[in-house]
């Protein structure tokens, strides 16, 4: 029997697959057959997002991350376009 390829599942169908697990809508051989992953992969899920779920809350308390200062990014954008123009110019010079 082939292997199948390596999949990688998004954040929001690992989510949908913990809570089914979490809530107890079936076995764990049940859902993973119905999402069809490994019973394994059900398992850890599971787990994660039991032990995780504090971390979920905790986000919305912290303060603003320091990209939102408007000053600096200003002074970035400034940076950048300058590097861009300096670029532009270099490669010009090369054709």
């Amino acid at each position: 029997m082939p292997r199948r390829p390596r999949r990688n599942h998004a954040p929001a169908f690992k989510a949908k697959v913990a809570l089914a697990a979490l809530r107890g809508e079936g076995t764990v051989t049940e859902l993973a057959r119905r999402f069809e992953v490994h019973p394994a992969q059900v398992r850890e899920w599971k787990r994660k997002s039991a032990t995780e779920a504090a971390a979920v809350f905790a986000g919305a308390a912290t303060a603003p991350a320091a990209d939102d200062d408007p000053a600096r990014l200003q002074t970035k954008i400034g940076r950048l376009t300058m590097e861009n123009d300096f670029l532009r110019k270099a490669l010009r010079r090369i054709r």
